[in-house]
């Protein structure tokens, strides 16, 4: 199965702590799951933990959350090498591509040497559901607001592109990110950014947002265009997920 359209779900959210383990995938995961069209079988969901360096203490929390909401996981390790022999193969295989956060610089340049910019692309096209947090939601879009270059809040502008916009995470729980956002999409470094408080999440078909989703109560997403030489913000009020 795949999903019907290209689809990503960017997201500023999809863990929580577990009731039996130590991190759990919230609704934002389990969204993009259905979004995949999986059924009949245990959906096949990948990992990809390169922008906190395939650190295996997460991956194996990462592991327990998955046996709990009843993915089969497969970890694609790219530290000290790949993991795996047939890198496009096994992600072509997948129902979704579930991206960790962490540095999004150190996550792009990893990729791109060993060309999982070019495959997931070509998962993207394929239906295969591309989606993260953080990091791994900056990942696929023109770029945004990183600390991947130390405390300071700086932006990034290289990212895979796959959707034309800036993005923006952790809204409301990073107080530097709005007004880098705003600063950013003033002065031209950002297009048209689409931003998350946490616990959302933007869903996409193709390259258009369709529906911002939520898995806490009183959250928000947002699109910052520009006006002239300042920043102008619309509240987009997302859908709360079950």
């Amino acid at each position: 199965m795949s999903a019907p359209e290209p689809t990503i779900v960017a997201t500023s959210g999809g863990l929580r702590l577990g009731d039996r383990t130590r991190v759990a995938f919230d609704a934002l995961a389990h969204h993009a799951v259905e979004l995949s069209g999986v059924h009949g079988r245990r959906p096949r969901v990948m990992y990809v933990g390169t922008a906190i360096g395939d650190d295996e203490h997460f991956a194996a929390r990462i592991g327990e959350a998955a046996r709990v909401a009843g993915f089969d996981l497969t970890p694609l390790q790219l530290f000290p090498m790949p993991n795996i022999e047939d890198i496009e193969a096994t992600v072509l295989d997948q129902d979704v591509v579930w991206v960790m956060g962490g540095s999004v610089a150190n996550l792009l340049a990893v990729w791109r040497v060993h060309g999982l910019d070019t495959i997931l692309r070509t998962a993207w096209q394929a239906g295969v559901v591309l989606t993260g947090v953080s990091a791994g939601s900056i990942c696929w879009f023109q770029g945004g607001t990183t600390d991947s270059f130390g405390p300071e809040l700086r932006p990034v502008t290289d990212a895979l592109g796959f959707l034309p916009y800036g993005n923006g995470v952790h809204y409301d729980s990073d107080e530097g990110r709005r007004p880098l956002v705003h600063r950013l999409v003033a002065d031209g470094t950002l297009p048209l950014t689409h931003c998350t408080d946490d616990g959302v999440g933007l869903v996409y078909r193709g390259t258009e947002l369709v529906e911002a989703v939520s898995e806490a109560p009183g959250k928000g997403a947002y699109i910052v265009s520009r006006a002239g030489d300042r920043a102008v913000e619309e509240r987009v009020e997302p859908r709360r997920l079950p």
